[in-house]
């Protein structure tokens, strides 16, 4: 049977809470981090790739950011985002759509994904994946990864997952990127479990 990532997706979202998800963080402080490393203006358009029900886009808007995108492939975890943001949802640009699937003509200053790259598993994905973030990262903007180390889970929410290291992220985006820094960090979920994650930044060299 083909895999339904949506079917899949929808039924996370619709059979456990927010801070359930083995990938739950209360405070998404190391990308907040990150992503003022960067240096962005307020105007920067930012976008977090698999953001769902993620509190990233919560912080970013209470330091000022105009220009937030939050794409997740689950209309449920974009719902919920919503809900709990009230009246400010209406702020940020909302995409519910599979990430393989994603086109549009829009650029942005900064790509952010935390915990989407590792459930690409095929080679063909992982290449589209890949030519998206040439796609749509401005030149001279910067991309922000963080997914499964090695020493990462092979398994997450009953999927395969893929597991990097500093050197095969490297190898992965040297074709337009420019490598910044590593490094990895320790992601307790909420069962007690850790997982260890690969942070990666690179920033855009070509047009």
């Amino acid at each position: 049977m083909k895999y339904d990532a949506k079917g899949h997706w929808e039924n996370v979202w619709t059979t456990k809470k927010s801070n359930e998800v083995s990938w739950y963080q209360q405070d998404p402080k190391t990308s907040i981090e990150l992503i003022l490393s960067t240096n962005p203006s307020k105007d920067a358009r930012i976008i977090d790739v698999g953001g769902g029900d993620s509190n990233l886009v919560d912080k970013l808007l209470d330091l000022g950011f105009k220009n937030i995108t939050i794409l997740d492939i689950s209309a449920k975890a974009l719902e919920r985002a919503k809900e709990r943001l009230g009246d400010r949802a209406q702020m940020v640009t909302w995409i519910e759509h599979n990430i393989m699937e994603f086109e549009n003509d829009d650029r942005y200053d900064i790509w952010h994904d935390r915990a989407l790259l590792h459930f690409l598993t095929s080679e063909e994905d992982i290449k589209n994946y890949v030519e998206l973030t040439r796609q749509h990262v401005r030149s001279r903007g910067y991309l922000i990864i963080s997914t499964f180390s090695t020493k990462g889970p092979m398994m997450c929410s009953g999927l395969d997952t893929r597991q990097y290291s500093e050197e095969s992220m490297k190898k992965l985006f040297s074709n337009g990127f420019e490598h910044i820094k590593s490094f990895e960090e320790e992601h307790v979920t909420p069962r007690g479990i850790s997982q260890i994650f690969t942070y990666n930044v690179f920033r855009k060299t070509i047009r």
